[in-house]
């Protein structure tokens, strides 16, 4: 199949997801223990800048680890910009952010919050991506975060999780939008003209880079999954850790699966947050009477962001497919138009089902019970508008601080 390469323009709407890029190297990272060696490598051999944001930091092995990976690198005179996410990242010992800021780390917060008796309470509006870009020659973009809990080793709490490295003329629009989010209020708004892009072929992938923010890019992702979805021929397969999608992504899934294409969709068994899977749950009914294929993952925490269609088409990136993802959060995923990456997301997908999963067959769900008949006009009602309704809360407009040697003391 012939990638759908759209030239670069010298203006496009900020609607529009940049154009697709074609001659791109991309390697798929699965978990920390394949993740963070690669990013910390390619901040330790940073000569001119490094760019960073992440929802969650914790000032644990990993992010040590990356304090430390940072300051060397304001040290040589590298521009070091750090961003994290005021709701994901609460809390570090002075000593912590004094260091990173005394080395001439630029730190910034988005949406900082105080706690109101102990509670966080800015959980709308978070910045949910996972960004890292280094002298605009390498960039990184998935689901992890940097902390402990993305080590297999960790635990039986620790994540599974992915995230991809990239090299070629794609790193270039990730570059330009991570300076002006940088530079701006973290949403970057004022990414209208993307960088230089390198015409130097790194590699055979087509990838587009697209956002999801509360002004003009409300739904850019959700939108390239369901032109994907609508288009399928063979197979779809999505691995996403909160799946509760609107009304829309889930006649489109339905609307595959009637047409022939095999449809499954990997979720997590068990939940860091209580209602994400009741709520996954809740749709399961509706999806299996048309004949889409539920699996639950049983081994631990799943936490990736992840789809295949067909042979040649994949997305990876932060955002789940749930109305904080879809409707609230700031977001950014990659897609992908290559054959040899496909293959590599899906023996990793086929790994993951046969380590702990099980399948969900209707006679699992029990009777159906004489309620569901008004319940489920309900729930797709408010999944059609949530969407809008997220739009409205809450009031504040978030807001990104730089934070400075007096606010580190």
């Amino acid at each position: 199949m012939v990638s759908p390469h759209v030239p670069p323009l010298p203006w496009r709407h900020p609607r529009t997801p940049g154009p697709w890029r074609d001659g791109n190297r991309i390697t798929l990272l699965e978990n920390g223990e394949q993740f963070f060696p690669a990013a910390f490598a390619a901040i330790a051999g940073a000569q001119r800048e490094v760019l960073l944001e992440t929802f969650i930091l914790f000032e644990d092995q990993v992010g040590r680890d990356l304090q430390r990976a940072l300051i060397q690198a304001a040290n040589r005179g590298v521009r070091v910009d750090l961003t994290i996410d005021g709701y994901g990242s609460p809390s570090f010992t002075p000593e912590f952010l004094s260091e990173l800021v005394a080395a001439g780390v630029r730190v910034h917060v988005f949406d900082p919050h105080p706690g109101w008796l102990g509670i966080r309470v800015n959980v709308f509006r978070r910045l949910h991506r996972k960004l890292l870009i280094v002298d605009g020659m390498r960039a990184f973009i998935g689901g992890i975060n940097f902390s402990v809990d993305h080590l297999a080793g960790s635990g039986p709490e620790a994540k599974q999780d992915y995230s991809v490295e990239l090299e070629g003329p794609i790193v270039g629009d990730l570059l330009s939008f991570a300076r002006a989010a940088a530079a701006g209020d973290g949403t970057g708004e004022a990414w209208r003209h993307p960088a230089e892009v390198s015409r130097d072929t790194a590699g055979t992938a087509s990838v587009l880079f697209a956002l999801r923010d509360n002004r003009h890019r409300r739904r850019g992702i959700e939108r390239e999954y369901r032109r994907a979805i609508a288009n399928a021929q063979r197979e779809i397969i999505i691995a996403n850790a909160y799946f509760f999608p609107g009304f829309g992504f889930l006649r489109e899934l339905r609307r595959a699966a009637k047409r022939g294409v095999r449809v499954c969709l990997i979720v997590a068994a068990e939940s860091d947050t209580p209602i994400a899977h009741p709520a996954t749950r809740t749709l399961y009914r509706h999806l299996l009477s048309a004949q889409v294929e539920i699996v639950e993952y049983c081994e631990r925490p799943y936490h990736g962001k992840v789809a295949i269609i067909d042979d040649d088409w994949a997305t990876i990136g932060s955002s789940n497919l749930d109305p904080l993802s879809l409707s609230l959060n700031l977001e950014a995923n990659i897609f992908v138009r290559d054959r040899a990456f496909v293959q590599a997301l899906r023996a990793s997908l086929d790994a993951l089902r046969q380590r702990q999963c099980h399948a969900i067959e209707r006679t699992q769900l029990g009777p159906r019970r004489w309620w569901h008949a008004m319940a489920r006009p309900v729930l797709f009602h408010v999944l059609r508008r949530f969407p809008r309704w997220a739009g409205l809360l809450p009031a504040h407009t978030p807001r990104k601080q730089i934070l400075s040697a007096e606010q580190t003391a």
